[in-house]
This record gives C-alpha cells, structure tokens and sequence, in this order.
C-alpha cells in the first residue's frame, strides 16, 4: 500500500494542529500493527521525528513535503541525548510546525515517552498521546506466545534491562520472581547473563522455559526457544541480536502448539498439549 493509495474510513479524525505534538506508537515492526490514528497523523504532519525502530515502510506514508528527522537511540551506538531530543521537539512546535513523534512501540512503555510529553507541557506546548502495540505484547503474539494464559499465570511483569544506570542494577529480581511466574524483559539482551545470575540467584529453575525474540513482528523475526540455565549461550550460538524481547516463564511452551506462522508454512504443531493438562483447552 502507497501513501496515494492510503485511504482512512469516513468518521470526524481529530485534526493535528500548527504547534502541536504528538508523541506516536508505531508499534513493533509490521505496519500492519499501526493504529488509524497514527496513520491519520502520519499524513497530516508537516515534520515527523523518529526512533530507529520506526521502518521506511512507514515513513512512506508520509507527504512528500514532510520533514522527516531521524532521533533514534541505539545501546552502543552514537545517539542523540534524550534532552535534545525533547528540546527539539519544544523548537518545532514553537515554530508552527505540525509534529508528529513516532515512538516504536508504545510511546509509554519503556520509550521515555512520559518524559518528552512532561519537557513539552512544561513549555506550553499542547500534546496529543496515540498507544501503540507493545513489542513485549504484540512482539511475543508474533511469536506464538501468550503473555497470559490461565494455566500459568495470572500476571505478567514487564521490565526493563536497561535503567538510567546502563544496566538491569535496579531491578528487584527476588520480588519479580517471587510475585510473577512470567516476565518480559525489554532491552535484556546486553546484559543477558547479569539477568540470568539474577534470576537464578532469586531461585527461578535453570530449566524454565525462556524465549528471545529479535526483530519482532518483522520480516526478519528471529524467535530463540531456550532455557534460564542456556540462555546466554544458546542466545550466541543462535547470534541472536537487538532490539529483543527476553520472555521468562511457562507461557513460552505454548509456543510449541500457537506458533501459527509455522502453521502457514504449512509445519504441524509440535505438541497440542504443551502444558500437559491431560485434556482439550475447553475443558478449564
């Protein structure tokens, strides 16, 4: 699909006005997973700055006239400062531009969306917030995982492996495990093998089941199914590699029966009862 040939249904969208921004999920990956209202900014913005998960698919759906200002953050890599990164964003709107900020995923989960909103209300700029799809939600659905399923958990944690320090040091791994039987780990796989002394350390079985997922809801989707005790080997022998989502706990064995991209290729399930309930899922 073209930008020409990019047509939202009829209804009253909200309009994206001179000097304001919104700050954007595109979601994981596939731009299928983009919202109507992100797609409706993406066609009204006159500059729209981006992360360096947002991919060119998705900017095509933009005008040609619009401005398109690359702010990605990268682990290791030369990236701009996120303090700049929200002054620019106040700069544009005071200039009358119409500013969309596309965040991948969801701008509020772990994408320091609070803090460019917070650097905007505090100059007067008025913002809008359009969620996204979570790579820790629709990531791990690409991959045939639920991050809830009734025979295993009742809550799932969300949590990050990169913290204002660099690393994972903040993380209460004992209180996480002791609370939650699934995690999800966003930005974990720098810091692997401190994220598995930590949750061994805090007594999760080095045979819990584990998936790592990279590139997630792409074309280029990688999908690890491992173990806490191997993970960080298996993770570099598979050269697994960022952006990743790091899935902890018994839901990553229903992948064996719900990986229904195999099931288009045409692959039989693994094992229909990977949880071994002795009965069909209907029966709870």
């Amino acid at each position: 699909m073209t930008e020409s040939t990019l047509t939202l249904p009829s209804g009253s969208w909200p309009a994206l006005e001179p000097g304001w921004v919104w700050l954007c999920g595109a979601g994981p990956g596939d731009p299928g997973l983009m919202t109507l209202h992100a797609i409706h900014a993406l066609k009204e913005a006159d500059v729209v700055v981006y992360d360096a998960l947002v991919s060119k698919d998705i900017l095509a759906w933009t005008r040609p006239e619009t401005e398109l200002v690359y702010a990605g953050k990268r682990g290791g890599k030369p990236s701009a400062k996120q303090a700049d990164i929200s002054l620019q964003l106040v700069e544009l709107a005071k200039a009358g531009k119409r500013v969309l900020r596309l965040k991948g995923g969801d701008p509020f989960v772990f994408g320091r969306g609070g803090e460019e909103a917070q650097t905007l209300i505090q100059h007067g700029v008025p913002v809008r917030i359009i969620p996204g799809i979570s790579a820790g939600i629709g990531g791990l659905a690409y991959a045939g995982i639920p991050v809830t399923h009734r025979d295993v958990n009742q809550a799932v944690t969300f949590v990050t492996g990169h913290d204002k320090t660099g690393g994972p040091t903040q993380v209460d791994w004992a209180a996480m495990s002791r609370a939650c039987g699934v995690l999800v780990i966003y930005m974990g796989m720098k810091h692997a093998a401190t994220i598995r002394k930590g949750l061994l350390s805090a007594g999760r079985p080095e045979d819990e089941p584990v998936a790592v997922v990279s590139q997630a809801t792409t074309p280029g989707q990688k999908v690890l199914e491992t173990t806490l005790g191997d993970m960080v080997v298996d993770i570099d022998a598979a050269d697994m590699a960022p952006p990743a989502i790091i899935c902890v706990g018994r839901a990553v064995l229903m992948r064996q029966v719900l990986d229904w991209q195999a099931l288009m290729r045409g692959e039989a399930p693994r094992d229909l009862d990977p949880l071994k309930r002795g009965k069909p899922a209907q029966e709870g």
